[in-house]
């Protein structure tokens, strides 16, 4: 009777505890969005990242044998849902979450004490707080591959290039035409060090969100008459901009965007108006690398892919999520060479996988990720461990690779990286860490 009695006990305990854990499951949070007028940023982003993962399970059985799980939270592209998804997410699976993707600017700077004190990596790749390229301050932020700062460095070299050499900068007029968010503004500094420097002139100009309304920005666009637009848009922004500037005139092939005013969704809906458009890209499209390959095979003709819609598999936002996932799985991998293999990684352990990440030409052949992206190699001192932007150019259908990997100007980013970290770690009371030390 008593033996019954304590077995009973013991399995409502178990009910009244919730699922039991998996102990050999690493948990990945997929906050993303779905919805509002970013929504096809969030989804492609968000579903290459998971088909990543679901490629690895299914094919290998996920990283030494830990399978990768992960979750769905809608954070609608707002800091304060950010934060709440980062809170509902962070204590689950057996180590809790093993690195947050915030895809957005606002979440990841509304992050960076939380997720220091949690002791959970944040990836921001290609987009965030740019000065968190200096590790010594921030050891749980990476904004990977490539910074606003750097990329912008790139784009005026780009610029230059057209025009016959950096010294046919002087006296040019160039208008930034942004985003009102801290995503928007992350650049203007690195864009007025710049215009001092090489003697141009540059406008700022802002959209408010969502950037459906831009008649009054591009009729002042109109009258500066510049010789080249920046355009740091996002979501319904980007179809909005080109289309409002077809109507004045303003020739498309004398705007460049960032990587997340570059992909299908942002062009495809101006229609004739986008044709010429150019944008940086820190990742390519298509379905011919054969990690995309794999995703089809292991992924997609079992019926278990994540894009409901065909036609964006492979696309850049979704390529970029795989990015995303190839990233996050080699920091995993990383951390289990030196903690453990075959067993989950606590998101301190991954900070560290992170941090020593080495993904050279020879390792992304072995990942089927030749031309997808390009090398990278993080440290203490640098968090962003790349730095290059490539450019492409819609025609209209389909999006044409314009230049070889450019380098960013670290002479101008890095010295203003240090500066800015400099001045957080003063405000906050961080002591810096020695990189020497670190191993």
């Amino acid at each position: 009777m008593k033996r019954t009695t304590l077995a009973v006990a013991a399995l409502a305990l178990a009910a009244a505890a919730g699922p039991a854990v998996a102990q050999n499951e690493q948990f990945v949070p997929a906050n993303f969005y779905w919805v509002g007028p970013y929504a096809p940023g969030g989804s492609g982003f968000g579903g290459g990242m998971i088909d990543y993962f679901a490629m690895l399970n299914e094919r290998d059985r996920g990283i030494n044998g830990v399978k990768l799980t992960w979750e769905k939270c809608e954070t609608e592209y707002r800091n304060d849902r950010g934060v709440e998804c980062y809170e509902r997410s962070k204590n689950k699976g057996p180590t809790g979450a093993s690195v947050i993707h915030p895809l957005s600017t606002g979440i990841t700077y509304s992050l960076i004490e939380k997720a220091t004190a949690d002791k959970i990596p944040v990836i921001s790749l290609g987009y965030g707080r740019t000065d968190a390229a200096d590790g010594r301050v921030f050891p749980y932020i990476f904004p990977l591959i490539t910074t606003y700062w750097s990329q912008n460095t790139a784009k005026i070299k780009f610029i230059g290039m057209k025009e016959g050499g950096m010294d046919r900068l002087q006296g040019k007029k160039i208008v930034n035409i942004y985003h009102d968010s801290a995503y928007g503004k992350e650049t203007i500094p690195v864009l007025d060090v710049q215009a001092k420097k090489y003697g141009f002139q540059v406008t700022h100009i802002a959209v408010p969100h969502p950037g459906n309304e831009q008649q009054a920005q591009w009729l002042q666009v109109r009258q500066i008459k510049p010789d080249w637009v920046i355009l740091r848009g996002w979501g319904v922004m980007n179809p909005t901009a080109l289309k409002a500037a077809a109507k004045i005139g303003f020739p498309r092939d004398k705007i460049v965007g960032v990587w997340w005013s570059g992909a299908e969704e942002d062009v495809i809906p101006a229609g004739d108006a986008a044709k010429g458009y150019i944008a940086a890209g820190f990742n390519l499209p298509g379905t011919s690398f054969p990690v995309m390959q794999d995703i089809l095979k292991n992924v997609y003709k079992k019926g278990k892919g994540e894009m409901e819609d065909s036609s964006r598999i492979g696309s850049i936002y979704h390529t970029r999520g795989v990015v995303a996932g190839i990233i996050t799985a080699e920091a995993i991998r990383t951390a289990q060479a030196q903690f453990g293999k075959g067993k989950p990684m606590t998101g301190e352990q991954v900070r560290w996988g992170i941090e020593h990440l080495n993904i050279d030409d020879k390792r992304l052949k072995e990942l089927g990720a030749v031309g997808l992206m390009q090398p990278l190699k993080v440290s203490c001192m640098d968090h962003e461990g790349g730095g290059a932007v490539k450019f492409l150019q819609w025609d209209g259908k389909k999006w044409n690779v314009i230049t070889d990997w450019i380098a960013s100007d670290q002479s101008i980013v890095r010295p203003m990286v240090e500066a800015s970290a400099a001045q957080y770690a003063k405000e906050k009371g961080i002591a810096p860490r020695d990189c020497s030390k670190e191993k």
